[in-house]
C-alpha cells in the first residue's frame, strides 16, 4: 500500500485462460467485482490495469472463482505503451506473442494436473533417457552421411 501523500503504482497483469472459458465470461464476473479498473478482452483472456492493490484483489478472485483455468502474470507494459504496440513496430506479432501462444498451448494440461494433485494423485516418477555414446552417435551420422552420397 502506498503510505500518505504518495500515488499508489499503477500495473497491467494479464489473466490467462485455459480452454472451456471465454474471455468474455472471465470479463463479465471481472466487471461485477469491481469497477476501479481498466478491462480488456483478448484472444487469450484478460488485461487488467489499475491500482496495484485493486488489481491483485480482482486477481485473486477470479483466480479462486475458476481455480485450475486463470494463471496470471504482471505485465512488464501497460496496455497501448508505445514500446510495444504493434502499431508504433510496423505491424507483425508483438514481443512475447509466441511464448504466450507456446504457454497457451499447455495449460489445459497444467489445469488437469492442478486437479488430480488437489484430488491427491502423485506424478509418477519417469525414467530419465540415456544419452547416446558419442562413438554410437558418429556412427550413426556418418551412415547417414554415407546413404546421402549414395543416392
Amino acid at each position: 500500500m502506498a503510505s500518505e501523500g504518495q500515488q499508489e503504482d499503477v500495473i497491467t497483469k494479464m489473466v490467462v485462460i485455459s480452454d472451456s472459458l471465454l474471455p468474455a465470461e472471465v470479463a463479465i464476473s471481472a466487471y461485477k467485482i469491481t469497477s476501479d479498473v481498466v478491462i480488456k478482452e483478448t484472444c487469450y483472456g484478460l488485461m487488467i490495469t489499475g491500482k496495484r492493490s485493486e488489481v491483485n484483489r480482482l486477481a485473486e478472485e477470479l483466480r479462486n472463482e475458476h481455480p485450475h483455468k486463470i494463471f496470471i502474470k504482471e505485465r512488464g507494459y501497460p496496455s497501448g505503451d508505445k514500446r510495444r504496440c504493434r502499431a508504433n513496430r510496423g505491424g507483425g506479432p508483438r514481443p512475447g506473442f509466441h511464448q504466450l501462444k507456446e504457454e497457451l498451448d499447455i495449460l489445459p494440461d497444467i489445469a488437469k494436473g492442478l486437479v488430480l494433485v488437489e484430488r491427491g494423485f502423485t506424478p509418477v516418477p519417469q525414467p530419465r533417457p540415456k544419452n547416446i555414446d558419442v562413438d554410437r552417435f558418429k556412427e550413426i551420422i556418418n551412415s547417414t552421411i554415407a546413404e546421402g552420397d549414395a543416392q
